[in-house]
């Protein structure tokens, strides 16, 4: 969740943004901060970490707005109802899961006691279903986003 709020924060992100203005703002961020824009190596340097951080800023961004979310609905509901969990990963309250269709998905805020239950539930995918995932802000691994 740190790297969502951060990402809305340099974004100046609230609910009524749309793609479009997400976009709009990549742009002028990234004018604002590329690195051929400085001829100071300290500068330019500074520069290229600040440009990394835009772009995975906004590919975050991106790929958890409710835009992208409901274009993807027919796809993620199939993977989370028809696939079977190949593998999950816990860090930092992000849950990666793994699906046996080769789908990846990353869920942001998890509570450590979900995770606990997951990984000792008779059923991962029934349990996952139940408490994961609707119930998270996600995004799919799988899919670049285009600048």
């Amino acid at each position: 969740m740190k790297r969502i709020v951060e990402a809305k924060k340099l974004f100046e992100y609230t609910e009524a943004t749309d793609l479009k203005k997400l976009k709009s703002t990549y742009r002028n961020l990234i004018k604002e901060n590329h690195p051929d824009k400085f001829t100071d190596e300290d500068q330019k340097e500074a520069a290229e970490i600040q440009s990394k951080h835009i772009i995975e800023a906004y590919h975050l961004l991106v790929s958890t707005h409710p835009e992208t979310q409901a274009a993807n609905l027919e796809e993620y509901t199939k993977t989370v109802n028809e696939a079977t969990i190949d593998d999950y990963q816990y860090k930092q309250s992000n849950l990666k899961i793994t699906f046996t269709d080769g789908s990846v998905y990353e869920y942001f805020g998890v509570p450590k006691n979900v995770y606990n239950k997951l990984n000792s539930a008779p059923s991962l995918g029934r349990f996952a279903r139940r408490h994961v995932f609707h119930s998270f802000i996600y995004r799919n691994l799988n899919k670049e986003f285009k600048s």
